[in-house]
């Protein structure tokens, strides 16, 4: 059981090699903070704490620095997390709010939380499974190509061409067509509309003539596609070249950089850590090692909670990290974008 004194000499450790990527010492640390004792019993604290695998000293002499255990606890028993100054919280508000649809919100919210954290900031898009599809248009571009045009009720727009080989397109043929997708479609989910098309291209022999049906099978396909690619997991990334600063990672950086590469690994992590229960999670150098992310720290919180599915955005960087700081910003750029896309209904 770590005493209240021993875990503030533990905050202490961690506050100052944070900012200083120093070992700290016990006269280091009763010259910077108000314990009211002797570098003495600052000591025997310290010993107390490498005794429980808290910190470690990393070389003969030095002072001492925090473990993965110890930066555990540190996050465990913050006491208060500093909120973001009204500037802060304004500039959030206004550059999440100008953006023009759903890819542009995403991709401000990393960019802006890269910022706030010098980390590489990392959203999953809002889970559309459960989105309405709004119109599904059918546009005759020549004889044979049509424009497949689907609109969703969140405001993604999806847009492709069918390629109709050897056919002489005509408007009444596509409106049919349309017709007939849009009443299958129209104010059922995503997920639902995979269905009905797939029921639709199972009955093909019940509604179109022998010539036409491959025809329709190709404009099905695209349509079937286009709402597939709305109910796949994808994720917006920025900051990567922030893993550069000397001495992070040293010869980890490659594993690191392949898992942000690797969408699915990171995916994985963001579910197992909201399931933490907290408003933002921890998961701290050896605790990632099963993802191959010893090296590394992942903060992460959920926003935007739609029928049971939450999404998730948060913060991949070095252990040594402003835990106070990073965590208060996931928290306020999850809020934040649980609002905008809440007002964007």
């Amino acid at each position: 059981m770590v005493s209240e004194r021993s875990l503030a000499v533990l905050h202490a450790i961690v506050s100052d090699y944070v900012s200083s990527n120093e070992p700290v010492g016990s006269k280091a640390i009763v010259d910077r903070h108000s314990f009211g004792v002797s570098a003495a019993t600052i000591r025997n604290d310290m010993a107390l704490l490498e005794e429980d695998e808290l910190i470690a000293q990393p070389h003969t002499s030095s002072g001492r620095v925090p473990t993965d255990k110890g930066y555990r606890l540190y996050v465990d028993t913050l006491a208060k997390i500093r909120p973001l100054t009204s500037a802060q919280r304004t500039a959030i508000e206004r550059f999440l709010g100008e953006s023009s649809d759903l890819d542009d919100v995403m991709a401000r919210t990393v960019r802006l939380l890269s910022q706030l954290t010098n980390q590489v900031a990392v959203a999953q898009y809002p889970s559309l499974r459960r989105t309405i599809v709004r119109s599904i248009e059918l546009v005759p571009i020549s004889e044979e190509r049509v424009l497949c045009v689907l609109i969703l009720g969140n405001g993604v727009v999806e847009q492709q061409i069918a390629q109709l080989p050897s056919a002489r397109v005509t408007e009444a043929w596509v409106h049919g067509l349309k017709q007939r997708i849009a009443d299958a479609t129209i104010g059922i989910d995503v997920e639902a509309a995979v269905t009905a098309i797939g029921e639709l291209r199972d009955s093909l022999a019940d509604w179109t003539t022998a010539d036409e049906g491959d025809l329709v099978s190709r404009v099905l396909e695209i349509v079937r596609d286009q709402l597939q690619a709305n109910r796949t997991d994808r994720i917006a990334v920025a900051g990567a070249a922030n893993l550069s600063r000397p001495g992070e990672f040293a010869g980890s950086l490659p594993v690191v950089l392949e898992a942000i590469e690797e969408q699915v690994t990171l995916l994985r992590l963001f579910d197992e850590l909201v399931q933490d229960g907290r408003e933002v999670a921890a998961s701290i150098g050896r605790e990632n090692a099963p993802y191959g992310l010893s090296t590394a720290t992942v903060l992460a919180s959920s926003y935007e909670e739609d029928a049971g599915i939450a999404a998730k955005v948060g913060v991949l960087g070095p252990i040594r990290m402003d835990y106070a700081g990073n965590i208060a910003s996931v928290r306020a750029v999850a809020r934040y974008l649980s609002r905008i896309l809440e007002e964007s209904r």
